[in-house]
């Protein structure tokens, strides 16, 4: 695509240098990435700036440098190097801009279905691919655990990726025939205007509650950037919010998309009664316009029960057939480290992704509502290093109030040393049912061989996760084939 055609696209305070006959072949904003025929976009990330990779940049023979901040390279070298230099006042929205435009404005071509909430965006997803390709449809997907283009899978890095990588990617979901695009859209993201300028036809929110204060930096801020994409949402889009957080009434302040809501209290536009389930699954009744649709899905938990009623709300609502829908939520399979049962015996392992205090907190309330103190419940989780510090003494209480035993370890401690991330755990707990073992296997392995034979262990924290990240090094570690070798062992 010519330059000239290109920046047209996107608001511009100033050009310098020849942009004239010269065709475009790649947006990059990573300098490694760039080629003779680039486009290189200057973005302010989480631990560095573009900014000072554009020499980099116009090393490797870049076409154009689009950037924001006007004093990082002198005005010579770019006329001395023959490359035009775009000032743009924000050049994350100038990367959206020049992305959607770039690659023919996919999200226009598909239905696309954006899920904001702290817990159950990756559940309803892939409740939602489940419903739509039961109903004949192809269906791609974006999210924490992998990217997927029908049944293609495509690896994961971030639950929302770069605008220009989303793009390529709905892009490349159009032309292999998806007609619907299902997007877990992070608060980061949001902010971070990755999802800008894209044509959402619904969006769902599913919970909040306190999580990533330490890149958000109060508990306001992080709704606002959730609220983000409702914002964003036309007359024509649906909202499909949950009737039972009570922050759903900010959420859906001053959207222009037409609103239902979901959940279990009175009033819901699709209301979720006689919620039940054990370790083999989950069933329940959806209410909607005086109809009653019986559920039930082999994921367990009435948290489960919501992230299928959020599902089967945005489907109908697009018009996909009630009992297609219901058929679609009893064979969506096990989403992998979501309340995921290993163990054949009377012991049995729950790998779970849960990672913030309210996500915690609610699984081993479903758990205890489960053994009904029949079982003990032990329970192996840690904290994230370098993310929110604020909710690690309150999930230690949670374990500890919770459990039978509570086994204190290391998560993914990154660049934080493993003992204090414990010790700061350990200041929420009051009772003495715990134990300190820092290192995941060991932790693991020793809860498994000295429990009951009729223990449940939660393993919570990493869930899908299959590395465990220290000192900035990932070495591969997955709970569940942890837990499988100690069972079987």
């Amino acid at each position: 695509m010519e330059l000239t055609q290109l920046l047209n696209s996107v608001h511009v305070i100033q050009v310098i240098g020849n942009v004239q006959r010269k065709d475009v072949a790649s947006i990059v904003y990573d300098s490694r990435k760039v080629t003779k025929t680039s486009l290189f976009v200057a973005i302010k990330g989480f631990n560095t700036d573009g900014h000072k990779f554009i020499l980099e940049a116009i090393s490797k023979g870049a076409l154009a440098i689009v950037l924001e901040n006007n004093d990082a390279v002198p005005e010579d070298i770019f006329i001395h190097q023959g490359i035009a230099k775009v000032l743009v006042s924000d050049s994350r929205i100038a990367l959206a801009e020049l992305s959607n435009y770039f690659f023919k404005e996919p999200s226009k071509k598909l239905k696309l279905i954006g899920i904001t909430g702290t817990n159950g965006k990756t559940t309803t997803s892939y409740f939602m691919k489940n419903i739509l390709e039961t109903s004949g449809n192809k269906v791609g997907l974006t999210g924490t655990i992998a990217n997927y283009i029908g049944n293609e899978k495509v690896d994961s890095s971030l639950t929302t990726p770069e605008a220009n990588d989303m793009n390529e990617l709905l892009f490349r979901m159009y032309k292999h025939g998806c007609s619907y695009a299902v997007m877990e859209t992070s608060s980061h993201s949001l902010f971070l205007k990755r999802t800008y300028n894209l044509n959402f036809g619904a969006g769902i929110f599913t919970n909040i509650s306190s999580d990533h204060l330490d890149f958000h930096g109060s508990f306001e801020n992080y709704l606002n950037a959730k609220k983000i994409l409702f914002d964003s949402l036309s007359n024509s889009a649906f909202g499909i919010y949950n009737i039972d957080d009570i922050n759903s009434i900010s959420i859906i302040n001053n959207s222009k998309a037409k609103l239902f809501s979901y959940g279990i209290t009175a009033g819901a536009d699709f209301l979720l009664k006689n919620i039940q389930f054990d370790l083999n699954g989950t069933n329940f009744t959806i209410e909607f316009k005086g109809n009653s649709y019986n559920a039930g899905t082999s994921l367990v938990g009435d948290f489960n029960a919501l992230n299928a009623g959020a599902a089967f709300a945005t489907t109908v609502l697009f018009g996909i057939n009630e009992e297609e829908a219901i058929e679609g939520i009893k064979n969506t399979p096990q989403v992998p480290g979501r309340f995921e049962i290993i163990g054949k015996g009377s012991k049995k392992v729950i790998v779970d992704y849960s990672h913030t205090a309210d996500s915690l907190e609610k699984t081993l309330i479903a758990i205890r509502k489960i053994v009904k103190d029949k079982n003990p419940v032990y329970t192996v989780f840690g904290c994230g290093g370098n993310r929110d510090k604020t909710k690690r003494p309150v999930m230690g209480r949670i374990a500890s109030e919770y459990s039978t035993k509570a086994i204190i370890t290391s998560d993914n401690p990154r660049f934080e040393n493993p003992y204090e991330i414990i010790e700061e755990i350990r200041k929420g707990i009051s009772k003495d049912n715990y134990e300190e073992i820092e290192e995941r296997e060991k932790a693991i392995e020793k809860t498994i061989r000295n429990s009951e034979n009729n223990a449940i262990i939660l393993i919570a924290g990493k869930g899908h996760e299959c590395y465990q990240e220290i000192n900035g090094i990932r070495n591969h570690f997955s709970d569940r084939e942890t837990a499988e070798r100690y069972l079987n062992s």
